[in-house]
Parts: C-alpha cells; structure tokens; sequence
C-alpha cells in the first residue's frame, strides 16, 4: 500500500500546508498523467492511470481535514468505524439531541438553519483544533477517535441542514 503522504513529500501529521500539498499534487500528476502516456505501451499507460488514480485518491484525502485524520488514525493502526463504535461521551450524545431537536425546530425557518449551520461551523473549527492539538502534539489515538467520531456527526448534520435549506428555496 502506498503512503499519501510520501507521495508527496509531507510529514505524515495532522496539521499541513494546503499550498504546500496542492503544490506537490501538481507535480505529481504532471508526472503520471494518463495524458503524458497517450502513446506509450498499454502496460505503461495502465501504470499511469494508476499511479494518477492514487494521487487523486491521496490528494482528496489530505486536503479534506476529517479525511486526513481518519486516515492518519489508520495507518496508526485505528479504525473509525462509527456505525458500530458510537462510544462517545454523554455531554456529546447530549448535544447531539440537542442540535437534532433544534435542526427539527427550524425545518421551517430558514434564517434559524442558517443559524445552526454557522454555529455548528464555528464547533467543528474548534473541534479540529482540539483535533491537531490531539494529533500532533499530544498523540492521543483514542481522544483523537472520538474528536473524529463526533465530527463525522457533526459533518452529517450540517449536510442535513444543507438539504433543508435547499429544500425551503424550492
């Protein structure tokens, strides 16, 4: 299995350079772009794609935060499996009902969803630096599971929001 971060030259750590990785991608991509081989040998033209196929698969995961980390929680051998591992806190599983029943409260009110989804918004920028700090510094793999696990809710209930609000507008 090939390492993302090697395939671009970066540290394998929560916290990187979006410039830095589009930089990286780019230059790879130059490299292996199915295009460069349009006239090579079928095998070689089938190793590019791959190799291009990986790197975008690479470049999606890093450059999306809650992909990044799940993925780092991986390779350090922890798996987020969230349907079946909802082991969080009370105090969350708390707030969970909370912004479920405020999310349902406002199914009619669009400037109350909009509302919640910048509350929300401003909780998951929060989480993620608790999330590097957890990551990078203390490497904490269990803390760093439920930073995850909470934002992955999180992430769904702003999607929710998302097609709420765009249900209202139609």
């Amino acid at each position: 299995m090939h390492e993302y971060f090697s395939l671009f030259g970066l540290a394998e750590r929560f916290t990187i350079d979006p410039a830095q990785l589009d930089v990286a991608y780019r230059q790879v991509q130059a490299q292996v772009h199915p295009d460069r081989f349009a006239h090579r040998p079928e095998a070689e033209r089938r190793v590019a794609m791959q190799w291009a196929t990986l790197a975008n698969e690479a470049f999606r995961t890093l450059k999306n935060p809650l992909a990044r980390a799940r993925y780092l929680l991986g390779r350090r051998g922890v798996e987020i499996d969230a349907d079946r591992n909802n082991g969080m806190s009370h105090a969350f599983l708390m707030q969970q009902m909370e912004w479920r029943e405020a999310v349902e409260d406002s199914m009619a009110n669009p400037d109350a969803l909009q509302r919640l989804e910048r509350d929300l918004a401003r909780d998951e920028r929060v989480m993620l630096d608790d999330l590097k700090h957890t990551l990078d510094v203390e490497v904490d793999l269990t803390q760093a599971s439920e930073l995850v696990r909470r934002l992955m809710f999180m992430e769904k209930l702003r999607r929710e929001i998302d097609e709420a609000l765009a249900q209202l507008e139609t």
